[in-house]
């Protein structure tokens, strides 16, 4: 609890700085450019605040940095001030006529405050700890992979004020060079050399020898961090959460619940209906070339699994002469006879996808999400893939991380749709808004026209 309150203000003062840091950037942009500091300059200032703030919680960049290399810390920034940038420009096109060169001073100046803020926390602390010696020697012990990488991780972060000093090994016999030595020598480790903090990676395998150590333990003042090794399961953001004092931990769960979860879905809301209104005239041209083409409907409705599984209507514009929705369905193939001449295009430039914007009105799909398969496919595949079913955590989506990596169209093997699975998976399991603009920015790229699809 005390850690957490800690990071509860570290992160207030994160938020305090970044609204300074906002401010002299503006002031600056403003008086070296002439313009008035009135009304319309307070509302600016306000917009960027409220947007990057919105975008930092969104995007977990006032999360605790403890134990994260710098290099990641600014790249997170620099993303969350671009996004920001980006977000009041669209505004002001239609709202003021500020020039776009002010922006990209605006831009630069947030980088360099805000990146500057960073750096300068981390060289304090790392003074702090030199000069009055604060800095906590700790030990790691364990015998897995996520041992030996937690000791190395404390060591490219020492400016945190952590000082590792070596790893223990479970068992007697070990025969690893990187090890200082196994349980058994702990105490007297923490006796002679001072150590301040121990952590202990569980597993199945030593958990009768922990429960021992923590009575070894006990009779020391040394702090003791137990950290699950559970990373070998196929987890969906995990982490720690408090329910009335009792700390439990989420193994399969999604990022996207709550404000996540409205932030989602208005950015859903805006980018269809901006969309819808600019496709409009091509959404006609196509439903007249379909019904000139062949027999049959425009749209065809595809039952689908959606969010946690349950059945939703798909719509898409009809590419093939039949239309197949039932306990057995043929994927397309090169050159598949099913295919219309119309249907070809469409499916090669992905224009039948379009209608599904009208689903992500409705709510039963998201812009980006895992693109909904069939359910025969479903039924199929999800006795070959474990974890398979995991990618309904979260609503379909019209485009997706799988499909910018390349893993479209036809899965005519085992491994290309495990393939698509795992990059699901790590969708679901590292979304933020940054990612969602970067998908959507990579399929508008070169997502139109691939040759994957038939």
């Amino acid at each position: 609890m005390a850690s957490r309150l800690n990071a509860s203000y570290v992160s207030i003062f994160q938020r305090f700085c970044d609204v300074l840091a906002i401010y002299f950037s503006l002031y600056i942009v403003f008086k070296t450019n002439h313009l008035p500091i009135d009304n319309q300059t307070l509302l600016a200032f306000l917009s960027i605040v409220s947007i990057f703030q919105l975008i930092g919680g969104v995007t977990d960049f006032y999360r605790s940095w403890r134990g994260i290399g710098l290099r990641n810390e600014l790249i997170s920034c620099v993303k969350n001030i671009s996004l920001t940038i980006f977000i009041f420009y669209t505004i002001n096109i239609f709202f003021t006529h500020i020039e776009l060169l002010v922006f990209i001073e605006c831009f630069v100046l947030l980088i360099f405050f805000l990146g500057g803020f960073r750096v300068s926390i981390r060289l304090i602390s790392s003074l702090f700890f030199k000069t009055f010696d604060r800095a906590k020697d700790v030990i790691v012990i364990g015998d897995c992979e996520r041992a030996k990488k937690l000791y190395h991780d404390l060591g490219l972060s020492k400016w945190t004020g952590y000082n590792p000093v070596g790893i223990f090994s479970f068992k007697a016999d070990y025969n690893d060079s990187e090890f200082s030595g196994n349980v058994s020598t702990v105490v007297e480790k923490i006796k002679l050399s001072g150590i301040r903090k121990i952590y202990i990676v569980i597993n199945k395998n030593n958990i009768n020898q922990v429960e021992a150590l923590l009575e070894v333990l006990a009779d020391t003042t040394c702090s003791t961090v137990i950290i699950p090794d559970l990373f070998n399961y196929n987890l969906l953001y995990s982490r720690i959460e408090d329910i009335n004092g009792s700390p439990v931990i989420p193994l399969i769960d999604t990022r996207i619940y709550g404000i996540n979860n409205f932030v989602k879905r208005v950015e859903d809301i805006c980018f269809a209906s901006v969309v819808l209104v600019i496709i409009s005239p091509i959404l006609m041209v196509i439903a007249i070339a379909i019904k000139l083409n062949s027999k049959g409907p425009v749209f065809f409705k595809q039952i689908r699994y959606g969010l946690n599984g349950k059945p939703i209507l798909v719509y898409k514009f009809r590419t093939m002469s039949v239309m197949e929705n039932g306990p057995e369905v043929k994927q397309a193939v090169k050159n598949d006879p099913r295919v219309t001449s119309v249907g070809r295009i469409l499916r090669k430039t992905s224009l039948d996808e379009l209608p599904q914007f009208f689903n992500v009105i409705l709510g039963n799909m998201s812009v980006v999400g895992p693109r909904p398969h069939a359910v025969a496919h479903n039924e199929e595949y999800r006795k070959l893939i474990t974890g398979y079913m995991l990618r309904h955590k979260v609503k379909p989506g019209i485009t997706g991380l799988a499909q910018v990596k390349g893993w479209r169209g036809e899965t005519d093997t085992l491994d290309k749709m495990e393939k698509r699975i795992e990059c699901d998976l790590e969708y679901i399991r590292t979304w933020n808004l940054l990612l969602d603009a970067k998908i959507i920015f990579l399929t508008i790229l070169h997502g139109f026209i691939n040759k994957a699809a038939y």
